[in-house]
């Protein structure tokens, strides 16, 4: 689950419409005033501000070249070819067809009911329908740092971009691509009963910072004369007295108690024995009662899955599984990673493509000694925790003294067992003029920044749907790009001509 702005207050009104929110400047108002002052009243009016902006508004959207886009709408079908040969490649190292090691590596700290679960036959093809990855544009092309199967920010995006096409601006994906893209997930042929059934947001405390732009994009769906709602799990209850056909999952919502088809899993799965009915909803899944998406697939949801794509015994699987054209470009794409596995090497062995100052790395505790320059790197748990959404856990490797970054590889190396760390090439990202509605100053303010372009894919049966594109440009300073106060978040529009 990517970390997004903090959320607002519990979503009041669904309405896109404007209201007083004391932020506009005393007049007169420029045109960037304006603009900036419209899509802040409707983030407040869709429940998404408090009584001050949770981040910066830019009086334009974000600006893409036409081969950025491009490269974004192709992305989509590659990504979810991405996703398929992974989960076949789990599944057929599970089964002794693909190296051992590919699923001990991702299942490493999974409890074994949870893999059990997760390898059931009847899940065997299920996969996350909406991919969210992380990209980030540098001088020599895009960069994609990790892939999301749990996303924030859907309603977010949803929201600046109802916003902005409001003030005629043309954005990728269009002003309701996201909420469209939202529904295809439940209008697919995937039907677990015969009755016309609800679909249930069900989000935890764990992710209660999201709550409100569920609720907002539950709102609007509703409003399209779909019937979805925005519930936390205690809502959730599960009957088998209702009839052989009748769903056995109900929710509790404003409507009054109402039968569930389909589930959107808003929390994680390292959170499962926090998560009340969880057991019943698994339980329902397992039975064939709801569909659940995304799955509980563990797999899915490592950032190790990148270094697989890169290791060389691999090679002839992802060639076959993607074609060399895919394969070829996703290996350009991400960034080489590697799994920090403390275990040691036979001595005539090194870690594949990893040097140190120009020689061959055997021993991941011969890169604690390495130099800031050398230390070009990003630290990260690869799923399964706490740490691993957020940018909780991530440590770029020259931005903390030599001492601070032995401390943190060691800490890697004996977290393996329970939470394997990454290690990631890190990429510099292109630096971006922005102007942002300065609330303080009552005009617009200048800021160089570094973006984060955060696409989303909705995948529906096997057609791959851009619903938007979300833009988090953040100080130059920065070293890890999300969410936060002294960002602006804007959607991506193409450059006109």
């Amino acid at each position: 689950m990517a970390h997004g702005p903090t959320a607002g207050p519990m979503l009041q009104q669904c309405s896109d419409t404007a209201s007083p929110s004391g932020f506009s400047p005393a007049p007169p108002l420029s045109e960037e005033g304006r603009r900036c002052s419209a899509v802040h009243d409707a983030l407040q009016a869709a429940g998404l501000f408090e009584s001050s902006p949770a981040w910066r508004v830019s009086p334009v959207p974000f600006q893409l070249t036409a081969d950025e886009v491009s490269f974004f709408e192709d992305l989509g079908f590659r990504l979810w070819s991405f996703s398929k040969a992974l989960n076949r490649l789990y599944l057929d190292s599970v089964k002794g067809r693909q190296p051992f090691w590919v699923h001990q590596y991702l299942d490493q700290g999974k409890p074994p009911a949870l893999l059990e679960y997760a390898r059931m036959k009847r899940f065997r093809e299920a996969l996350p329908r909406v991919i969210r990855p992380d990209v980030i544009p540098t001088e020599a092309g895009m960069t994609i740092t990790e892939l999301d199967s749990v996303p924030g920010g859907i309603g977010i995006t949803g929201s600046l971009s109802s916003a902005y096409a409001a003030l005629g601006d043309p954005l990728v994906g269009g002003a309701d691509g996201m909420i469209e893209g939202f529904a295809m997930l439940f209008r697919s042929g995937d039907t677990t009963s015969e009755d016309a059934s609800c679909v249930a947001i069900v989000v935890s405390d764990e992710a209660e910072d999201y709550r409100t732009e569920m609720d907002w994009v539950a709102c609007r769906l509703r409003s399209a004369g779909m019937d979805v709602y925005c519930v936390h799990p205690r809502d959730l209850r599960f009957s088998e007295d209702e009839g052989s056909f009748s769903p056995a999952l109900f929710a509790r919502t404003p409507s009054g108690e109402r039968p569930v088809s389909h589930v959107y899993r808003f929390f994680e799965l390292f959170d499962l024995e926090n998560v009340p009915k969880s057991e019943l909803l698994m339980y329902s899944a397992k039975k064939g009662r709801v569909s659940v998406t995304p799955p509980y697939k563990p797999w899915m949801e490592e950032k190790l899955a990148f270094a697989l794509l890169h290791h060389p015994m691999l090679e002839g699987f992802w060639s076959d599984a993607l074609g060399p054209d895919v394969f070829e470009h996703l290996r350009q794409v991400m960034p080489r990673t590697w799994v920090v596995d403390p275990r040691p090497l036979p001595p005539s062995a090194i870690i594949p493509d990893l040097t140190l100052d120009g020689k061959a790395v055997s021993d991941w505790r011969q890169l604690a000694r390495a130099t800031q320059k050398q230390r070009q790197c990003v630290l990260k748990p690869s799923g399964f925790s706490e740490l691993a959404w957020g940018s909780r856990g991530v440590v770029v490797g020259h931005d903390i003294p030599q001492s601070a970054w032995a401390a943190k590889l060691d800490h890697a190396l004996d977290a393996f067992t329970s939470t394997p760390y990454v290690f990631q090439a890190f990429h510099k990202g292109r630096s971006y003029e922005m102007t942002y509605w300065d609330e303080r100053t009552g005009q617009l303010e200048s800021m160089e920044g570094r973006a984060r372009l955060s696409p989303y894919y909705f995948v529906s049966d096997d057609e791959v749907t851009l619903g938007g594109i979300l833009a988090t440009v953040c100080p130059k300073d920065k070293k890890v790009l999300h969410g936060m106060r002294d960002a602006i978040l804007a959607p991506c529009a193409m450059t006109a001509g």
